[in-house]
C-alpha cells in the first residue's frame, strides 16, 4: 500500500477570478486525492492528500494544464503529517492581512458564452450580461480581496435556483464563476431617451432595449451606452452626418474617433490587419489596435480621423456589443463598424454611474442604454500598435490593469504619480509593479478625483503602504503637487527623461547602464529648461545626459503647443535672423502678421519665452514650415500628421551638426535650412515628411555611435512619445542594430508619459537602497 503524504502549496500570481479553484478541485477528483482549496488575500492555498506519486503528478498538472486566464508567478509547498482528510473540498475565502494577490483585468466574452446567448432556446438568448469562469467582469467589479461574489458589486443580485446550480456543479463551466447570472436574476437594462432622464430607473430590460437601441444608431441617432468599465457614445460610423454631429457636441474636432466592427473580416475590409495585428485584436484583452487603412476600403466619412492613414479599430468584448450589431450568427450584421468612443465631456475621465452620465451627457446623447450592475472602477479602453510583429501598448487600460509588471528585483512599497499627460500612477511591492489604468490629462479637477479614488482602491485592493512618494520635477504638474503634500513618507523627485529610460530598462529586466534615447515633447530638467531631444548614460541609481537638440525658444507656453507656427517661426529665426520672415513660405499665408510680430518680440526680448529641446517640439515646428499643420486641438496632431504623409522608399536625409562641449548639442540649422529650400522649390510635403524622419533616425544611431565609443556601451533603450511613430521609430532600430547595436523598446508598458510612473519608481527604489542621497535639485526657473 503506498504511503499517503500531504502536500500545502500555495500559488501566487493572477489565480483569483480565473476558474482557478474549479480547476484544482477537478484535478484533485480526478487524481482521487483529499483535501481543500480556498481563495486568500495572497492568491490560492491548497492542502491535497495522496500516494507521494499522485501528488508530484498533480502538482506537475498544476503547472502545466493551469486555466486559460490564469498566470501563475510562484508555487511554494510544504510536505506536511497527513490530517485524514476524507474529500477534496473548495472551502470559504479567508483574508491574509498584508499579503497581495494580484487580480485579474476584465475579460473579454469567450466562445462557449457567445453561443449561448446568440442560440434561440437556450436560457440566456439576448442576455447581455452572460458570462462564465473564463471571461466577464474582473477589476471593474472588484470591491475587496479575496474575489469572491459578496466583495463585488455583484453582491447584491442573488443567483436564481438555476444558476446557482450551476455554480455548485465541479462539471459546469460556471462552476464558481462570480459574476454569473441570468435574466431571471442578474443585472437588467433600461432604455431612456434625453427628455426623460428625470424619470425614475427601472430596470427590467433586455433585448428589446437593444433592439431600440440598434434602430435609433440606424436613424444616426447618438446613444451613450454602459459598458463594462464606463459609457461609450456610440453611432454608426458611416453615417457622416451622426459622425459630425458627435464630434461637435463633445466638442472633439479632430481628434480619431475608435470604432468597433463585428469581427477581424470586417476589420480587414477597413485596414491591412498583419497576423500579429489579428492577434492583438482577437485577444481576450480586446484593445482598440491602431491599423494602417486601405485606400480601398468602402466609404467611411473623412471626419472619423481626419489627416490619419490609420483607424483604431476594436471588436466586440460584451454580450451587450455583439448583440448591438445583431441578435444571433445567423443574422447579418446591422453595421459594418460603430463609433464607440469614451463616455465624457473631452479631458474628462470616462462616466461610469447612470445618474452621472445623466448629468454630465445630455447635451452630447439622444438617448441612454442604462444598466443596473454597478461599475466600481472606471476603466477606458486600452490601445495598441503593431511593431515588428509585437503588439505595443500605448494606453493600458482595460484588459491589462491592473495585472502587475514583473520586476527582476525586489522593491519597496512606494508610489510613483507619475506625469501631467497620459497619467498613470504605479504602486510598488515585492517583485510587481501595479500600474493603475489610463487615468487622462492631470489638467482638472475631475480627473484628479479620479487619480485619488483609484490610488485609494487600488492601495486598499493590493495591501501597499508607500514608505516613499516619487514625483516629476516639474513645479506645476497636479501630480507633484499631490506628492509633495502628502505626510509621512520620503518624498524623491525624478528628472522626466531619466524615468522614461529607466521605464524601459525596467520593463526589459535591465540593470545596468544603457544608453537611453528619450524623445518627447515636454519634460522639465535640471536646468530649468523643458528637454525632449534627450540622450542619457543612465541606470537606475542616476544618469548623465551627454547629448540633446539645441535649444530654442519656446513663444507663450503651452500656446506654442498649441500652436506650431510659434515653433516653426523660432527655428526660422535661430537659422535665418532678420530674414526669417522674408521668406515665401506658407505659414506667413495662415498666421496674421500682427500675431507673428508679437511673437517675434517674445523672442528676441525673451518675454514669456522658455528653452526647449523637445523632438516633439521639432517636429511640430517642421509640420508648419513645410505647410501642413499651423494649429493643432489635440496633441501631437501636427506629428501625427507629418508621419502619415511621408513617403515610402527614400534614403536621403537632411544635414545636422554635433558640436562638442560637456553635453553635445545637436544643431538642426543646417536641417531647417534644406526644408526650407525645398518647400521654396515646391518639393511635395510627403517628401519633406520622409527626410524629416531620416534625418531624426541618423540622429540617433550617429550619437549612439559616438557614446559607444566613449562609453563602451551598446544597450540602447528608446522611450517617450516620439517613438510612437513608426516611420521614425522603424529606421531608428534598423540603423542601430545595423550598427551592432542591442536595441530594447516598450511592449507592456505605454512609451509616452503613460509609462513614466514605472519609471518614477524603480528609480526611487534605487534611492532608497542606497543610490544618491536626495531628489535632484528642483530648479526654480518659470515653466510653461
Amino acid at each position: 500500500m503506498s504511503r499517503i503524504s500531504r502536500r500545502q502549496i500555495y500559488i501566487g500570481g493572477i489565480v483569483q477570478g480565473v476558474g482557478f479553484r474549479p480547476f484544482v478541485y477537478k484535478l484533485a477528483q480526478e487524481l482521487s486525492l483529499h483535501g481543500y482549496v480556498l481563495n486568500s488575500s495572497a492568491g490560492v492555498t491548497v492542502e491535497v492528500e495522496g500516494a507521494d506519486w499522485e501528488l508530484e503528478c498533480f502538482v506537475r498538472r498544476l503547472r502545466d494544464e493551469t486555466p486559460p486566464l490564469a498566470q501563475i508567478e510562484d508555487v511554494v509547498i510544504q510536505t506536511l503529517a497527513p490530517a485524514g482528510y476524507s474529500s477534496f473540498v473548495i472551502r470559504g475565502s479567508v483574508d491574509e492581512p498584508g499579503r497581495l494577490a494580484p487580480v485579474s483585468p476584465d475579460v473579454s466574452t469567450c466562445d462557449d458564452c457567445l453561443r449561448d446567448f446568440r442560440s434561440d432556446g437556450n436560457r440566456r438568448h439576448g442576455y447581455p450580461f452572460t458570462n462564465c469562469t473564463n471571461c466577464g467582469p474582473r477589476y471593474t467589479i472588484t470591491r475587496k480581496i479575496p474575489y469572491d461574489r459578496p466583495l463585488t458589486t455583484m453582491a447584491c443580485f442573488a443567483m436564481c435556483e438555476k444558476c446557482l446550480a450551476e455554480y455548485e456543479d465541479p462539471a459546469d463551466r460556471r462552476f464558481h464563476a462570480q459574476p454569473n447570472a441570468c435574466p431571471s436574476c442578474g443585472p437588467a437594462l433600461t432604455l431612456m431617451l434625453r427628455d426623460h432622464l428625470e424619470a425614475p430607473l427601472t430596470f427590467d430590460g433586455g433585448l428589446s432595449e437593444i433592439r431600440a437601441v440598434r434602430q435609433m444608431l440606424q436613424q444616426g441617432r447618438i446613444v451613450a451606452i454602459k459598458g463594462l468599465g464606463g459609457f461609450h457614445l456610440a453611432c454608426d460610423a458611416s453615417n457622416g452626418q451622426a459622425v459630425g454631429a458627435l464630434r461637435e457636441r463633445k466638442k472633439r474636432s479632430d481628434k480619431p474617433f475608435a470604432i468597433m466592427v463585428p469581427d477581424a473580416t470586417s476589420a480587414e475590409r477597413l485596414c491591412f490587419v498583419s497576423e500579429a495585428a489579428r492577434v492583438a485584436l482577437e485577444s481576450a484583452r480586446r484593445p482598440i489596435v491602431i491599423l494602417p487603412r486601405r485606400a480601398d476600403a468602402p466609404g467611411f466619412p473623412e471626419a472619423l480621423a481626419p489627416g490619419n492613414n490609420t483607424l483604431g479599430i476594436m471588436l466586440p468584448y460584451t454580450p451587450l456589443h455583439y448583440l448591438l450589431f445583431s441578435d444571433s450568427v445567423d443574422q447579418p450584421p446591422a453595421f459594418s463598424a460603430l463609433v464607440m468612443t469614451s463616455g465624457n465631456i473631452s479631458e474628462e475621465p470616462i462616466v461610469t454611474g447612470n445618474r452621472e452620465a445623466a448629468r454630465r451627457l445630455h447635451r452630447i446623447a439622444d438617448a441612454f442604454l442604462f444598466h443596473n450592475r454597478d461599475i466600481h472602477t472606471r476603466v477606458d479602453d486600452s490601445v495598441v500598435r503593431v511593431f515588428e510583429e509585437k503588439e505595443r501598448v500605448l494606453r493600458r487600460s482595460r484588459g491589462y490593469a491592473p495585472f502587475p509588471i514583473a520586476l527582476s528585483f525586489p522593491v519597496a512599497e512606494i508610489l510613483a504619480c507619475g506625469a501631467e499627460l497620459k497619467n498613470t500612477f504605479c504602486l510598488t511591492k515585492e517583485h510587481h509593479a501595479f500600474l493603475s489604468q489610463h487615468i487622462g490629462d492631470l489638467e482638472n479637477y475631475e480627473t484628479l478625483v479620479f487619480f485619488q479614488e483609484t490610488l485609494t482602491r487600488m492601495q486598499d485592493l493590493f495591501r501597499i503602504e508607500p514608505k516613499a512618494v516619487a514625483y516629476d520635477l516639474h513645479p506645476m504638474y497636479l501630480s507633484t503637487k499631490l506628492a509633495l503634500e502628502m505626510k509621512d513618507v520620503e518624498k524623491i523627485g525624478v528628472q522626466h527623461h531619466h524615468a522614461h529610460v529607466a521605464s524601459c530598462m525596467a520593463e526589459n529586466g535591465i540593470t545596468g547602464k544603457v544608453i537611453g534615447v528619450a524623445f518627447d515633447g515636454t519634460g522639465f530638467g535640471t536646468d530649468g529648461k523643458i528637454w525632449g531631444g534627450e540622450f542619457l548614460v543612465a541606470d537606475f541609481a542616476g544618469f548623465e545626459r551627454r547629448a540633446h537638440f539645441r535649444y530654442i525658444s519656446l513663444a507663450g507656453g503651452d500656446a506654442a503647443v498649441r500652436e506650431p507656427w510659434r515653433l516653426g517661426l523660432s527655428y526660422l529665426m535661430d537659422t535665418f535672423g532678420e530674414r526669417a520672415e522674408s521668406l515665401d513660405l506658407p505659414v506667413w499665408r495662415h498666421v496674421p502678421a500682427k500675431k507673428v510680430a508679437t511673437v517675434r518680440a517674445m523672442i528676441e526680448r525673451g518675454i514669456n519665452t522658455v528653452e526647449t529641446s523637445a523632438c516633439g517640439r521639432l517636429f511640430d515646428a517642421v509640420a508648419s514650415i513645410a505647410g501642413l499643420r499651423h494649429e493643432v486641438n489635440f496633441e501631437a496632431q501636427a506629428a501625427i500628421q507629418l508621419e502619415a504623409i511621408a513617403v515610402q522608399g527614400l534614403e536621403e536625409q537632411y544635414p545636422f551638426e554635433i558640436s562638442d562641449g560637456e553635453a553635445w548639442q545637436i544643431d538642426m540649422r543646417p536641417a531647417i535650412e534644406s526644408i526650407v529650400r525645398d518647400v521654396l522649390a515646391g518639393r511635395p510635403a510627403s517628401y519633406i515628411a520622409a527626410l524629416f524622419h531620416n534625418t531624426v533616425a541618423a540622429i540617433v544611431v550617429e550619437v549612439c555611435r559616438r557614446l559607444r565609443a566613449a562609453e563602451g556601451l551598446d544597450r540602447v533603450c528608446l522611450s517617450g512619445g516620439t517613438f510612437q511613430n513608426l516611420y521614425l521609430l522603424e529606421r531608428a532600430v534598423a540603423g542601430l542594430r545595423s550598427s551592432g547595436f542591442e536595441v530594447f523598446l516598450h511592449s507592456k508598458v505605454p512609451p509616452n508619459d503613460g509609462g513614466i510612473s514605472l519609471g518614477q519608481a524603480v528609480i526611487a527604489n534605487a534611492r532608497l537602497w542606497g543610490g544618491p542621497p536626495g531628489p535632484p535639485p528642483t530648479p526654480s526657473s518659470a515653466c510653461p
